[in-house]
């Protein structure tokens, strides 16, 4: 007997059906990294929930109506000018009595130049030297910040614009009581001192 010949096996590939003459072909099938993009970000792309805790971070629960609320609160614009003219009205009182401190002329008594004042005398004259500057800083405190929040608020934006428009604002109402022109002043120089507080502190 003769040897058999080796067997060999031919793959058979799929060949697309020929398409009509005048026809554009099928369209080639997708590459696996088109698949994968439209996954990752293309319209396939499933949006994720953000939680801190997958991250090792710490989590934060949702907060209640309570906290809301104490939110809006604190962030309304008679919270603020109360919160103003309060620190407005410590600082001034710290500031006059410091400045009536040093004050040689503090219990001076006109009618007798050379009688030295007594201990009485000049707290009563830093006392009364210490309201009157916490009252006057309290009110343009509260000025200042109730305007700057109505600004802002009115605005829809948080720059060095508003505190220059209420500054101007305050120092001009304030001015304004001795004249035209003390207005004007006061209106420029609140709104320069503004600015350049607020760019200090940017």
């Amino acid at each position: 007997r003769g040897a058999k010949p080796p067997r060999v096996c031919k793959a058979i590939m799929a060949a697309p059906p020929p398409s009509a003459p005048g026809e554009p072909g099928p369209p080639p099938p997708p590459l696996q990294y088109s698949l994968l993009l439209q996954h990752l970000v293309g319209d396939k792309r499933q949006p994720r929930v953000w939680d801190p805790a997958t991250l090792g971070g710490i989590p934060c629960p949702p907060k209640s109506e309570e906290q809301k609320m104490v939110e809006r609160v604190m962030e309304s614009c008679p919270f603020k000018a109360a919160l103003a003219c309060v620190g407005g009205f410590v600082l001034g009182g710290a500031f006059g009595i410091f400045t009536a401190g040093i004050d040689t002329n503090v219990g001076f008594d006109p009618k007798d130049p050379y009688r030295t004042p007594t201990a009485k005398e000049v707290l009563k004259d830093m006392g009364q030297r210490g309201i009157s500057y916490a009252k006057n800083f309290a009110i343009v405190g509260a000025m200042f910040s109730c305007t700057e929040c109505v600004v802002e608020s009115y605005r829809g934006k948080s720059d060095w614009k508003n505190s220059v428009i209420s500054g101007c604002i305050t120092g001009g109402a304030i001015g304004f009581r001795a004249g035209l022109k003390a207005g004007v002043i006061g209106c420029g120089g609140f709104a320069a001192f503004s600015a350049a507080v607020d760019y200090y502190l940017r």
